[in-house]
């Protein structure tokens, strides 16, 4: 587990940061909040049922912009290995404030190993997000994302439990063009779509936080976010034949949240 661990911080340390794009847009920083509760049901040794909902804010606390509802199952394999598999429905406003759902599906596989009071987690997500497109050449209805997060939670404080952890998301199937740009002219030639074969991190994030537990019932979790993000924006007709203009926009995203959690 250790060197699981130490391997797996070093590719996301080795990984590139930025993906090499035609143009760079730099959206700036934005301020919000989440606030969520979850309910978790033993249903048997090791194994649980949860349910969770959540809303987000965004724009320095003035908009509400996202909600969303999981369900799923846990399964705690042993001492060190636990999985869970989730749905989860989500409704969010996009730039024209209209509504959009989407659905998710998550299967998760956690690693842990304690070292005295330390707690040392990998946790590998794979998710499958499906939502509506209007062009199949810029956007994909099913992506698939990979996110590994690397936690250090600390547990000599008792009922208070701080963590921090690194979460890097990436994605592995979106929309790829081949093309020649001329930068005198701004002229697209030679445009090609490959597929759904652009493979490239979109997100890095930094949390910090603590859980604390009330009761073996009750417990709530504080935490900070800080999101360096990265999304290409692909302007093309719908035809897939012609490549109108290629952009990476980058923007951090600084978040607080506030859970809670039933347990029974």
């Amino acid at each position: 587990m250790k060197k699981l661990i130490i391997l797996s911080l070093a590719a996301m340390m080795a990984a590139p940061m930025i993906v090499k794009a035609q143009d760079v847009v730099d959206d700036g920083t934005d301020f919000g909040g989440r606030f969520s509760a979850e309910v978790d049901k033993k249903l048997a040794k090791g194994l649980h049922a949860f349910a969770n909902g959540e809303v987000r804010f965004n724009d320095n606390f003035s908009n509400f912009w996202r909600y969303q509802g999981t369900a799923g199952v846990s399964y705690k394999v042993n001492d060190y290995l636990k999985t869970a598999v989730s749905y989860t429905f989500i409704e969010r406003k996009n730039t024209s404030d209209e509504w959009k759902i989407r659905h998710r599906f998550t299967f998760d596989i956690t690693g842990s190993y304690r070292v005295g009071d330390f707690k040392l987690s990998l946790r590998e997500r794979l998710q499958m997000t499906n939502k509506k497109v209007n062009n199949e050449y810029q956007d994909v209805a099913n992506g698939w994302t990979l996110r590994t997060r690397l936690m250090a939670q600390y547990k000599g404080l008792g009922a208070l439990e701080p963590y921090a952890y690194v979460d890097v998301r990436n994605t592995l199937n979106a929309p790829k063009w081949s093309y020649t740009f001329d930068d005198v002219r701004g002229i697209y030639s030679d445009c090609s779509w490959e597929g759904y074969k652009d493979v490239y991190i979109n997100r890095v994030r930094l949390g910090l936080g603590a859980e604390w537990e009330l009761s073996k019932q009750h417990s709530f979790d504080f935490f900070a976010l800080y999101d360096f993000c990265t999304e290409k924006d692909i302007d093309s007709n719908k035809k897939g034949t012609k490549l109108h203009d290629v952009k990476e926009h980058h923007n951090q995203d600084i978040s607080l949240g506030i859970g809670y959690k039933f347990s029974f």
